[in-house]
């Protein structure tokens, strides 16, 4: 068999033109369901003939089209970023090509004698040869494009036979190298359209809003004769080829997605779209849409499945979605291919702006540094240009669509220039995109990944194009950081107009009661978890980050100043009138009062004042939340100030330190073993402790640094392996004195710690002060102190920020009051184990459980308690090799390094980190 086809620099044979989906009242058979299924590891080893009607295909399996065949037991996945699985040598490709072939016996409807009828594919990764009936119909390229054929005389009615032989490489395999899983197969729906002569083929509407008059204008181009009509707007059966005013329309935005239903109908064939009107525009230097600036609060949204793979069932697109929106989301770049037809259709109704991306990139043609990269090579002009005619072509029609992006990493060159300049002759209606070209020379949008709070301000503060962020605050394990700095950079610099977040889940596959990643199926070439980079789990259960990115993106600002509240609109069209104000007091121990209000209506892009609540005086601290909120209870703001504060604690009588005749010294209820001065018991409760600790499980933005191995530096200058030396421990009339020094072996590096201790009627309280010795060169994870408690201290309570896990530079989603949890609800399930569950500004805390044990700060800190140390954590590299000790170990941290973004993009802004230098805390421990 001749297999040239495979390295034919990715051109499709035998397909028709493109055009975009339609529903219509033809008739439609759907293929999707049991199909057999043979796996062969190369084409030479794939059975001849397969795909004649009467071979025998009895011995093979069945498996489901759709599908990724690898996650159904036949063949890996496989995980690369960016470098290629195969040898660079294109457009050729190994003759060890694990290639799958697919056979349907279905039965067509007599009624459909004669009729011209077109076969249609989805998605077929990478490449497709199709035969229906023996005749050989053409190829697929594109993965994530449709391809269609005319099959009028080769279907027939009654009994027909679909023969698909799919491999995992070909030339186009060059042109995907997202970074994803690697996934062969037929992935997206088959199907079998009737198409009547005079029929709908194809269909352009263009609808468009005057901003200035509220009124719209509608064309639909359509084969010559045709009509449509769309009853809400008063149109019947008029011309089609002709544009027709409207003096009024609702105009489409994620805020509003207003919708109109369309029916276009020629004599043969009556099809129906949903419509928006929307006029996108690049005017002074801003993008704009219905004539006002927007700002992209996005998220980059791979097409992943834990368990189907590259297969998204359309009910789970629709809930993550849903989830998005709740989350104040309201872009999403398609990286890096256009998604399932679906998808779009509920963008268009849930509300999204949206980049949609060619299928293409050659990342791993850095690795030749870009020699032979096809951007730039004329032979595969012809590939590049098909890929963007079919996307644009299919989507043509979505009024959430309001950018074209050319795809992604790779490079520049005349190949790009092409696409562009087809798009822009094809549909002028709409601005293009790619990252790749910084010139702006064929493209309508300067775009940057993963540039700093710097340089996004520099950027903002010039003059040029809008500036987008396609890629920023990489969202892999705990992190990102640093949110709300770039919010406040797009808010001040018009220029700067949002971004998207990467990404919007974690690629894991379940493998049993975990998820798998890059080097889990015996791949010779992965990128470890690097898969493992979203805003949800792989469960689309949200992390921590969906939380803060709501907080950060919430469209309603609550503020306060001069005995009022300030309410601050943040959206683009809508006003605050659907919005309620719900406020609460809090103290630490009780919330005494609360209320509601109507915010004001206040216009988009404008503030309004209401006045303080009457609240009933309370003495010490308490707090003043402000939450808004939209009918349905979804938050959409929220704000605190503190309108009390906490007494000074008042000089109390001290007991003195004694020594017992076994060594042990006695302070009041408290007992310290004399080897290391650790306290061990504190009335009838048993504990180990504390002891300076400076350490954390690294996340992976401190393991994985793009701009230099954090982690490395920290385990270079050994602070994972502190030695604790006693220098002393000293009793006196009002005490002890613990005298400590910590240093890592092999360095002169140190750092002494004196702890004085006081008992007294309010528990037992240190007094910490931390002196550096030596040249220190690098910063520190964390500093604070540790101690083990009894396993059975599960119940936890606190008065501080919550209810989840924050960071110094993630914490817009936590606010200050009293909340409860269990010791293994304060953990957060990473995919790959991390430091996690840190809760900061915290007052007082209570653990529980056959005793317990209160803490009070000095003023506050923060605090993780966990079943594992933070060594454990360090070690594992599955969340089932995380041991489960018999003691809780609990931190309470002065400070905690900020997370930041550097597993891909900048590390935490020097507000965040935590320098080498003189510290001083105090807590006060009490056994309940």
């Amino acid at each position: 068999m001749d297999n040239g086809y495979l390295t034919d620099f990715a051109r499709p044979a035998g397909t028709l033109p493109p055009r975009a989906v339609l529903s219509t009242d033809a008739p439609v058979l759907r293929l999707d369901g049991s199909w057999r299924f043979r796996l062969s590891p190369a084409i030479a080893q794939a059975p001849e003939g397969f795909w004649r009607p009467e071979f025998d295909d009895s011995a093979w399996t069945n498996l489901d089209v759709p599908s990724s065949w690898p996650m159904h037991g036949h063949g890996k996945p496989a995980y690369t970023n960016r470098v290629y699985p195969f040898p660079i040598d294109p457009p050729y490709v190994p003759t060890e090509n694990p290639t799958g072939d697919h056979r349907l016996r279905f039965t067509v409807p007599e009624s459909w004698a004669g009729a011209r009828a077109v076969l249609r594919f989805d998605g077929v990764d990478s490449c497709g040869r199709v035969w229906l009936n023996g005749t050989e119909l053409g190829v697929t390229q594109g993965s994530r494009l449709p391809a269609e054929f005319d099959v009028s005389g080769v279907l027939r009615p009654g009994a027909n036979v679909l023969a698909v032989r799919v491999h995992q490489w070909s030339a186009g395999s060059y042109l995907e190298d997202q970074d994803m899983w690697w996934l062969p197969g037929i992935f997206r729906s088959v199907s079998l359209a009737q198409r009547p002569a005079g029929g709908l083929d194809d269909v352009f509407v263009h609808a468009d809003y005057d901003h200035v008059t509220g009124g719209g204008a509608l064309r639909v181009d359509a084969p010559p004769g045709a009509v449509f009509s769309a009853p809400a707007l008063g149109l019947h059966e008029v011309a089609a080829d002709q544009t027709h005013h409207l003096a009024a329309v609702r105009p489409w935005s994620p805020e509003d997605p207003a919708l109109y239903t369309v029916e276009v109908a020629t004599a043969a064939e009556t099809g129906s779209l949903r419509v928006g009107f929307r006029t996108v525009a690049i005017v002074d230097g801003l993008l704009t849409v219905n004539g006002r600036r927007i700002e992209f609060h996005g998220v980059n949204r791979h097409e992943f499945h834990p368990d189907l793979g590259r297969v998204v069932p359309q009910e789970v697109v629709r809930a993550e979605l849903e989830l998005m929106k709740r989350h104040h989301i309201n872009a999403i770049r398609t990286s890096h291919y256009p998604p399932a037809p679906g998808v779009l259709d509920l963008c268009d109704e849930l509300g999204f702006w949206v980049i949609d991306e060619c299928d293409l990139e050659t990342h791993g043609f850095l690795s030749t540094g870009w020699r032979g990269n096809p951007s730039d090579d004329p032979r595969w002009r012809d590939a590049y240009l098909d890929r963007m005619s079919r996307m644009v072509e299919r989507d043509k029609n979505h009024p959430s669509v309001i950018m074209w992006s050319l795809g992604n990493e790779s490079h520049t060159g005349a190949n790009l220039a092409a696409m562009a300049s087809w798009a822009r002759s094809r549909d002028d209606s709409r601005p293009i995109h790619y990252e790749g070209d910084r010139a702006c020379e064929y493209v309508d949008v300067y775009s940057r990944m993963y540039a700093s709070h710097a340089e996004c301000a520099a950027i903002g503060r010039a003059s040029g194009p809008p500036f987008i962020l396609c890629e920023y605050a990489h969202a892999m394990g705990n992190g990102p950081g640093g949110l709300a700095e770039y919010q406040q950079i797009f808010e001040t610099y018009p220029r700067c107009q949002g971004g998207f977040i990467w990404e919007w889940i974690d690629h894991g596959i379940r493998s049993g009661d975990q998820f798998a990643y890059g080097g889990d199926f015996g791949e010779p070439v992965h990128d470890g978890n690097f898969v493992i980079d979203g805003l949800v789990f792989p469960d689309r259960t949200p992390s921590p980050a969906m939380a803060e990115l709501a907080a950060v993106y919430a469209p309603v600002r609550i503020g306060f100043g001069a005995g009022r509240i300030t309410v601050a609109n943040r959206y683009t069209y809508r006003d605050l009138s659907h919005v309620t104000l719900t406020w609460t007091l809090s103290t630490p121990d009780a919330e005494p009062a609360s209320g509601r209000a109507a915010a004001p209506p206040v216009a988009p892009g404008e503030s309004g004042q209401i006045s303080l609540p009457d609240f009933p005086d309370v003495s010490g601290e308490a707090w003043l939340t402000v939450v808004a909120a939209d009918p349905d209870g979804l938050v959409l703001g929220a704000g605190q100030a503190a309108v009390g504060a906490a007494p000074r604690a008042a000089g109390a009588s001290r007991l003195p330190g004694r020594r017992r005749a076994d060594g042990h010294l006695l302070l009041g209820p408290a007992v310290f073993e004399p080897v290391y001065g650790r306290l061990v018991r504190l009335g009838d409760l048993a504990l180990d402790g504390p002891r300076l600790h400076v350490w954390r499980a690294p996340t992976d933005n401190d393991r994985l640094g793009f701009h230099g191995e954090l982690m490395r530096d920290w385990r270079e200058a050994g602070l994972h392996r502190l030695q604790e030396r006693l220098d002393g421990i000293e009793a006196d009339d009002e005490g002890l004195t613990v005298l400590s020094r910590y240093a890592p072996a092999g360095t002169d590096l140190a750092l002494r710690t004196t702890v004085r201790w006081h008992a007294g009627e309010d528990g037992l309280s240190a007094e910490v002060r931390v002196v550096p010795e030596g040249a220190w060169t690098v910063t520190l994870p964390r500093i604070g102190v540790r101690l083990a408690l009894p396993g059975s201290l599960s119940e936890v309570e606190w008065f501080g920020r919550g209810p989840g896990e924050a960071y110094p530079d993630s914490r817009a989603a936590v606010l200050v009051g009293r909340y409860r949890s269990t010791v293994d609800e304060l953990q957060t399930p990473y995919v790959y184990p991390q430091e996690n569950g840190h809760r900061a500004d915290v007052r007082l805390l209570e653990l529980r459980g056959g005793g317990g044990l209160r803490v009070t700060g000095a003023p506050t800190f923060g605090f993780t308690a966990r079943r594992c140390t933070d060594e454990d954590l360090d070690m594992a590299v599955r969340r089932t090799e995380i041991p489960e000790r018999d003691r809780i170990h609990l931190n309470l941290d002065l400070a905690q390094r900020g997370l930041g973004s550097a597993s891909c993009g900048p590390g935490v802004l020097p507000r965040y980190e935590v320098p080498v230098r003189e510290y001083s805390f105090g807590f006060t421990l009490s056994a309940l």
